[in-house]
């Protein structure tokens, strides 16, 4: 093992977006910033709109909102620290930050695992049984449903966070990250923790696999039920009501399944730190623009809203 000191008294480097000692370019940080201002944008009128409008008030949007406050604190998990690295020049992280960001970052991924899942379910209600959606997606039900996401998430972080910040850490502190997540994090350990990789490669694979096979279940009797209709209208209707939640699930999971269920084999730094980016932050401005653009109920709410503030300024 060598000289090692406890992990808590020292700090970690993180070796940033791009692997260079120049940092982010200045384009492509303003890119990330811009990003950054829109996903928090984007989510927080998701948020309000749900809030504000009365049509709104559904199971199915209920649940939008907590996709979006998970999708808001998803991005503020990762980017302003990036961003402040660029800035000041720094890209050390202290013991206790770094173990904060995988906790959250854990969290938030479990959590939005399985609301994806609870939404398939809220789809499947609506189609298959329509008539008692009411009952079976009361409002106690619903805030059931959020806080069993948050439970699971939190869950999944409290296993996976305080024992992977438990291992001895010699030699290099180089994250090859822009923040810590725990496949770059073991790689720094000078114990083997094949075991432990072991044990969260299986927690990962329940954590994706169990909301997973929700939606599969979901939508295979959902499609059951389209393909019987004689009515095309009725068919295109049902799938109009599917399609955003389908098209968030494929960004999730894919990228998601290529991070924590494919072999180390097939994964390299770059591309690992590729498909970061593309579910830490461009997921996030994408949910609320694809669950905005594609319906008619939220992009009406939104037209209202701007209609009363232009009537308000022109008084």
């Amino acid at each position: 093992m060598g000289n090692w000191t406890p992990a808590s008294q020292t700090d970690f480097i993180l070796v940033g977006l791009l692997n260079n000692n120049g940092g982010l370019p200045t384009i492509f940080f303003t890119l990330i910033s811009i990003t950054f201002v829109v996903a928090l944008t984007g989510n927080s009128a998701m948020i309000a709109l749900i809030h504000i409008d009365p049509q709104l008030h559904t199971p199915m949007y209920f649940l939008i909102s907590h996709l979006s406050f998970m999708d808001a604190m998803y991005i503020c998990t990762t980017v302003p620290k990036m961003m402040v690295d660029q800035l000041t020049g720094q890209k050390t992280i202290s013991f206790w930050g770094c173990m904060t960001q995988i906790f959250l970052y854990v969290t938030l991924l479990g959590a939005e695992c399985l609301l994806l899942g609870l939404m398939a379910y809220d789809r499947y209600v609506a189609i298959i049984h329509p008539l008692r959606y009411p009952i079976l997606m009361s409002q106690r039900r619903c805030i059931q449903m959020a806080a069993v996401s948050w439970l699971f998430g939190a869950t999944d972080g409290f296993l996976v966070t305080p024992i992977a910040m438990s291992f001895p850490y010699c030699g290099s502190r180089v994250i090859d990250s822009f923040f810590c997540q725990v496949p770059a994090l073991l790689k720094l350990s000078c114990i083997d923790t094949s075991v432990y990789e072991s044990v969260m490669y299986v927690c990962c694979i329940v954590m994706l696999l169990v909301p997973f096979a929700l939606i599969a279940f979901s939508y295979g009797q959902i499609a059951a039920i389209v393909l019987g209709m004689r009515s095309a209208h009725a068919r295109k209707k049902a799938m109009a009501t599917c399609s955003s939640h389908l098209i968030v699930v494929g960004l999730f999971y894919g990228a998601a399944i290529f991070t924590y269920m494919l072999p180390n084999s097939y994964h390299t730094p770059g591309q690992d730190r590729v498909v970061s980016i593309f579910y830490t932050i461009l997921t996030p401005v994408l949910n609320p623009v694809i669950y905005g653009l594609r319906n008619k109920q939220v992009s009406g709410a939104l037209w209202k809203v701007l209609g009363r503030c232009t009537s308000i300024q022109r008084m």
